[in-house]
């Protein structure tokens, strides 16, 4: 897998004002949908109409209206934290990949030689049992020979380059206030849990957790060598020193403020700042080019680091170190190791009964460490040029009804509104895949060398990141693979970027009715969209640099529309007595708000002056609606939605399609909502 990289601002889609209806001629057949029921084989619109549960009112509860039938006939399998039609799509691209893997591995062709070498190795658990801890060794022996903290950059920038994160993080990022240049970043790391509150929380599951965690960590320690007394000692060492760094660490809601993870600095002020721990000697270990400033996300992190190793036993850090490196390495290390890490990090984390079938797992790895070369195949066996066609033109009818949408808009000022266009105009989109692809000649793969292969790749991708410091911004590169079921908006690009392999039912089939992929494909568009106008993404300006394009007024009205929402998901339950945390998904939450709106704009746009057809028994606009819904269907389990509710800036599928439509009287006149019904929120929200 890939070496971890320091946090990236990218907000990522784990995901119109006019009387829409009436302006556009579309309000015929508007109403109540049919009750009767149907089979999906009688599908004209391209709906999931099995998913439907017809026997709920749609403005009682409309995520159970468009997604029950779909959550009864699809419980969870027993290797997933969550199933969804998300999920379901995913499974089918691996598929693909998998079928692209297993003919790489076993064929002759140079071109697929990488994947199919890479795949291979990770799938001959009989050379990595044979193995054992012994490709740790080198590792081992080095922290070992650790004499002094003196001694702990070269070490430290060694782990970074195989993928261990060690302390802290390391790598390239587009500077801030001036996008167009690449510089050095340092950012928090180094931490088991997954999150820094994990450490502090009183609440008995969290004491738990913390309780197994420091087990797991015993059980790692004792199968790497240790005896069970000593892997005891060494878990309560492990759990001190992170706990002292997780202190200091920004908690996630903080980490949204990009001017709290902005601070550039000079090598020599960042010296000054932590004096026990030689940058000169990291920064040269790591093989960067010359570093003039670097961004030092969390000062206070950082302060907290080095005065760990003042303070802390050299043995104890070795102890933390070792820990890390087998932490690491786990997922393809012999089995006993792979199923202690799956028992803690899948079973007690997520609630996940099984352990996920070994080749889905190794088309996992090769992906993230081979994504662009094993993309090549993927995208040529499932992304046909109509996809991209009509991508681009539903990216132009969204873009125009936002654009719109802001020319509209009671609260902003025409200043404001003039500098949002130009930022929307300046938006760049990419569709599908990369136009260059990455060359991987320099990663060397060697058939049955699993863990020095992922070695290998980390350091490949670890040189990779650094070679850019310096120089312009790439902004054709992309951040997600082509077989990735996801979208992201990178507000220091101020760009929007749709893999392949989310362009595929339910997001998108070239033989469905149009308002469904507006639904569906048109709404992760406007959600990307949207990102670049949340509260994260309004703070950067249309070349990407933080900045504030904002009279004091708009700011202020902004603030005072983006508290709605805080409050509104705040008090939704996730499950048991924890809340969603209404600041930390609020940038999610704008997006989807106001991505479906625009996209439901940009939709009756494009078919105005057409004849309304009702199909399936459902007008346009409520196709509309239930494209959006449909891609939403999941079932969670219990530890899995706790989890995501503490760390996860999504809002789970239900409230990101009842806590939207709730807000929407575009979706109350669709569907004939009365006031008072639960999908009309008498206090609605609303930015775009």
């Amino acid at each position: 897998m890939r070496a971890p990289t320091v946090r990236r601002l990218i907000m990522v889609f784990t995901f119109i004002s006019l009387p829409l209806a009436s302006a556009l001629g579309l309000v015929q057949d508007a109403g109540r949908p049919s009750t009767s029921p149907a089979p999906a084989s009688a599908s004209s619109s391209g709906l999931d109409l099995r998913g439907l549960n017809r026997a709920v009112d749609p403005c009682t509860d409309f995520y159970q209206f468009a997604c029950g039938g779909w959550i009864a006939n699809n419980p969870i399998p027993g290797d997933q934290a969550r199933w969804g039609t998300f999920d379901a799509l995913q499974e089918r691209n691996n598929d693909v990949l998998r079928n692209v893997l297993e003919a790489a591995a076993s064929g002759t062709d140079s071109a697929s030689r990488k994947i199919g070498d890479y795949y291979a190795s990770c799938m001959d658990e009989a050379a990595i049992e044979a193995k054992g801890v012994a490709p740790l060794d080198a590792d081992f022996q080095r922290i070992a020979a650790l004499k002094s903290a003196a001694d702990l950059p070269a070490l430290v920038a060694g782990l970074h380059s195989s993928g261990v994160n060690a302390f802290f993080n390391f790598g390239a990022e587009a500077d801030f206030k001036d996008s167009s240049t690449v510089i050095a970043q340092l950012d928090q790391g180094g931490l088991g849990l997954p999150d820094r509150d994990y450490y502090f929380r009183a609440d008995a599951r969290s004491a738990d957790i913390r309780g197994q965690y420091t087990d797991h960590v015993a059980k790692l320690a004792s199968l790497a060598g240790g005896n069970s007394t000593a892997a005891s000692t060494a878990a309560a060492a492990v759990m001190r020193l992170e706990s002292s760094l997780a202190k200091a660490a920004l908690d996630n809601v903080s980490r949204r403020d990009p001017s709290k993870v902005y601070h550039k600095m000079t090598p020599a002020e960042l010296q000054a700042l932590t004096p026990n721990f030689d940058w000169a000697a990291y920064f040269r270990a790591t093989g960067a080019p010359p570093i003039a400033v670097v961004n030092v996300a969390e000062p206070e992190f950082f302060k907290a680091f080095t005065e760990v190793l003042k303070t802390a036993p050299l043995d104890e850090v070795k102890t933390y170190l070792r820990w890390h490196v087998v932490h690491a390495n786990a997922f393809l290390l012999p089995t006993p190791f792979v199923n202690e890490n799956f028992r803690f990090y899948s079973m007690t984390l997520r609630g996940i009964a099984e352990q996920r079938l070994r080749w889905k797992r190794c088309v996992q790895y090769t992906d993230g460490d081979l994504g662009e070369a094993l993309g090549q195949a993927f995208v040529a066996a499932t992304f046909g040029p109509q996809a991209k066609a009509d991508m681009l033109n539903m990216v132009r009818n969204v873009e125009s009804a936002l654009e719109r949408d802001i020319a509209t808009l009671p609260w902003m000022t025409d200043a404001t509104r003039a500098q949002a266009v130009t930022k929307l105009h300046a938006i760049s989109n990419k569709i599908g895949y990369p136009d260059t692809w990455r060359d991987y000649s320099a990663l060397e793969i060697v058939r049955g060398d699993a863990l020095g292969n992922s070695h290998r790749a980390n350091a490949f991708e670890f040189t990779r990141q650094l070679n850019k410091i310096g120089k312009p911004l790439d902004k054709t590169e992309w951040g997600m693979t082509p077989a990735t079921v996801n979208a992201y908006y990178n507000p220091l690009e101020n760009n929007i970027n749709f893999p392949a392999g989310i362009l595929q039912s339910p997001f998108y089939n070239a033989a469905t009715d149009t308002a469904v992929n507006y639904g569906g494909a048109g709404a992760v568009i406007g959600h990307e969209l949207t990102h670049g106008f949340d509260d994260q993404g309004r703070q950067f300006d249309a070349a990407g640099n933080l900045q504030d394009w904002w009279t004091p007024a708009d700011g202020k009205a902004f603030e005072e529309r983006a508290a709605c929402f805080v409050d509104q998901y705040a008090n939704f339950t996730a499950i048991d007595e924890v809340k969603l945390n209404g600041k930390l998904t609020l940038g999610e939450n704008t997006a989807d708000n106001g991505g479906l709106r625009i996209a439901l704009l940009g939709y009756l746009a494009s078919a105005a002056g057409q004849q309304a057809r009702t199909l399936d028994g459902f007008t346009p606009e409520q196709r509309v609606f239930l494209g959006w819904g449909q891609v939403w269907c999941e079932s969670r389990r219990p530890a899995y939605e706790r989890l995501q509710a503490q760390t996860n800036t999504h809002s789970p599928g239900r409230y990101r399609v009842n806590g939207v439509v709730s807000n929407m009287p575009e979706f109350q006149r669709a569907f004939s909502c009365k006031p008072g019904a639960p999908m009309v929120r008498a206090n609605a929200c609303r930015v775009w």
